[in-house]
């Protein structure tokens, strides 16, 4: 037996093998309970298949080879490491292989036995090489052949194994409770939730794998169109309380402008300033590509709240594009005459003594605009007449933090900003409650950016290059997919990297690091730096995806750009490309698969995000279940709304019956599904 409910309240470390420090590990990924734990889905599969030649092996794929040992290995000392390589061929070709602290391994591998080595393949100048690959005799390989095994994310000092050790243990304990009803099982094809549970973590075959995340992709947007089912009927169509009778404050910074809107600017700033003065509250979604300018839209509307003497909030998902928010609205008010006071930055990093003043401040409406992050909503932040409510790169935030927010006004106008580019048909299904203005135009002064797909061959070409943007006054990022060294993935991480480049280009090109890991302080030092062009050369994870506007930046390098959702390389590539001077981004393969090429070279040929989205949805369909494609929509752990836009469309059909026949889901056949509902209402913040 068992239930989601009963397992949040079992601690990690009453599992057998999970000590104290072992449950630290878990905790750094976010897992303390055996609820969390089940809800920690693969991020991909290790499918083990059949022996393939030397000469079949391919660079960036895991595969098995057999190898007849004819030579020891050798053992060469490093300053960090021991080496141990082995050099071994058949009749296709010559393959090495290396393992790091593992002198131990000269008495395993002796001459003249044969083993199967099984690792992620290098193509390095002509040498074949696998890094730390796994060690099987042929009869031991031949009982994991077939075998479809989970790959979890992991940190320092945590095991893939440790974590599947760990689920196996609750799968073989509880049970997980039906909540749909058996018609809508049948009718829309869905396996039971105990079934969909165990075989995400452990399939046997590629089928079971579709099925369970099938009906757990379902089970997510069931939820989140159920709550926003919800939520539309508490918020029809509301009396306006905060009418903007004009908008002259706003019209006067428009004509002082150093650039001119563009056309669909001009047109969405309408459909703003008219729902701001009519009847009725605004609620409206702004949907624009990266570098379409929605942030001066947002800037005007606060401008126009703030004249009538109202309060306005613009949430942004990172403290330093909230930081960067409050900058740059700073500066359009002095440019603009008005005065700066007007308005406050309000972070999470703030002492305790700041925040207490700045908590004094709005509630007594000495300020009317608050820029800042989820800090925005916490209970002690109480508005004295919050008249409009804006947040920035929505996709970040749940749809409980965007009402929060609202809640904290009397009934306050909404405008949700999002660059993520989703067909009109989904976005009125994940968007239902709010009216949609689309920015389908990019300022004429921006330069498209010219975009090429290399292979690591590129690599020293493209340092030659970035030097010389440097040198004529211009930076660069480079985009890692990793923080640290991860033997299993085999990619490029900040910290190396960082420490590599250092040594290439400085003393003359200032080069640094950025990563999720640093504090807010550090962050927005290393971002201010940056900005200020004290940095050259940055060295960032995708911490820079959301907003980061640094118009002198012209390159971007992305490194192992195979393992990046397109529609998330679309948005990286929007951090440059924001200055009046030709960009240029880099989308360097690790790997040789031609289906990441493909994929890529959509990003190639195209800088128009909606294109992007349409033919990265045409090459992925529901395939690729083995490697984990990001969206670009942030906080579902499964669903994708491009990728899964036919289950998106069964869930809203299944949400639209249930609200017609039994909103308040009274009905006996609907009570658990009504009891899951309550047991997840606080926990939506993560989801769009």
């Amino acid at each position: 037996m068992g239930s989601d409910n009963l397992l949040a309240g079992i601690r990690l470390g009453e599992l057998k093998g999970i000590g104290p420090k072992t449950e630290k590990l878990f905790g750094k990924v976010g897992i303390d309970n055996l609820d969390q734990l089940i809800h920690y889905y693969p991020r991909a599969y290790d499918a083990y298949q059949k022996c393939v030649s030397v000469g079949e092996l391919v660079s960036g794929e895991k595969q098995a080879v057999m190898i007849r040992i004819k030579r020891p290995p050798v053992i060469k000392t490093g300053k960090r490491a021991a080496i141990t390589i082995l050099t071994g061929e058949d009749e296709t070709g010559r393959i090495e292989m290396h393992w790091f602290n593992m002198p131990y391994l000269r008495a395993t591998l002796k001459v003249g036995e044969s083993f199967i080595f099984r690792g992620m393949v290098e193509c390095k100048n002509k040498r074949v090489i696998m890094q730390h690959p796994e060690i099987f005799t042929t009869d031991k390989y031949e009982t994991v052949r077939g075998s479809i095994q989970p790959v979890y994310s992991l940190t320092a000092g945590l095991k893939n194994k440790m974590i599947a050790k760990a689920v196996r243990q609750v799968l073989d304990r509880y049970s997980f409770i039906e909540y749909l009803p058996k018609d809508a099982l049948d009718r829309y094809e869905l396996e039971d939730r105990d079934f969909a549970v165990n075989k995400i973590h452990f399939p046997v075959s590629e089928a079971e794998l579709k099925n369970a995340r099938k009906r757990l992709v379902f089970d997510e947007f069931l939820v989140y169109l159920l709550r926003l089912a919800k939520i539309n009927e508490n918020n029809r169509e509301t009396e306006n309380q905060y009418i903007i009778e004009d908008t002259q404050a706003a019209d006067e910074i428009i004509d002082n402008l150093s650039f001119e809107l563009t056309g669909a600017q001009k047109k969405v700033w309408q459909e703003i300033r008219s729902e701001l003065m009519s009847s009725h509250t605004m609620n409206r979604l702004l949907q624009g590509d990266v570098g379409s300018g929605k942030t001066i839209l947002a800037f005007l509307s606060m401008v126009s709240v703030m004249a009538k003497g109202f309060q306005c909030a613009l949430m942004a998902p990172t403290e330093v594009l909230a930081s960067q928010h409050y900058k740059s609205f700073i500066k359009l008010l002095e440019e603009n005459g008005m005065s700066s006071d007007q308005a406050l930055l309000l972070t999470g990093s703030m002492t305790a003594k700041e925040k207490r003043e700045a908590y004094e401040r709005i509630s007594e409406g000495k300020v009317k605009a608050v820029i800042g992050t989820h800090a925005i909503i916490q209970d002690k932040v109480d508005f004295n007449c919050l008249a409009l409510a804006i947040t920035d790169e929505q996709h970040r935030f749940g749809v409980k933090q965007r009402w929060i927010i609202a809640e904290k006004g009397f009934l306050p106008h909404i405008l949700v900003m999002s660059a993520t580019p989703i067909p009109r048909t989904l976005a009125l299904i994940i968007y239902g409650e709010l009216k949609i203005s689309a920015l389908d135009e990019l300022p004429s002064s921006r330069l498209p950016i010219k975009n090429c797909v290399v292979d690591e061959s590129y690599r020293k070409t493209a340092y030659s290059f970035i030097k010389k943007q440097v040198e004529i006054g211009h930076q660069a990022y480079i985009i890692c997919p990793m923080i640290e060294p991860n033997e299993d993935l085999g990619c490029e991480n900040v910290m190396e990297y960082t420490a590599r480049l250092k040594k290439i280009f400085e003393p003359d090109i200032k080069v640094e690091m950025l990563h999720g890991r640093m504090t807010a302080d550090e962050k927005l030092n290393i971002m201010s730096r940056f900005s200020e062009n004290k940095i050259q050369v940055l060295v960032s994870t995708t911490v820079i995806e959301v907003g980061v506007d640094v118009p002198n930046s012209t390159v971007m390098m992305i490194e192992n750009a195979e393992r990046f959702g397109l529609a998330q390389l679309h948005q990286l590539r929007g951090r440059i490309g924001r200055g009046n001077a030709q960009s240029y981004c880099i989308f360097l393969q690790g790997d040789s698969k031609e289906e990441d090429n493909k994929r890529l070279q959509i990003l190639n040929k195209s800088n128009d995000g909606f294109y992007i989205a349409r033919e990265d949805l045409k090459l992925r369909g529901q395939g690729d279940l083995f490697g984990l494609r990001q969206s670009g929509v942030a906080g579902f752990s499964l669903a994708d709304p491009f990728r899964d836009a036919d289950i998106l469309i069964q869930a809203s059909n299944l949400v639209k019956e249930i609200m017609k026949e039994d909103p308040e889901l009274s009905d006996e056949k609907y009570l658990l599904l009504k009891e899951m509902l309550d047991q997840v209402k606080n926990d939506l913040e993560g989801i769009l």
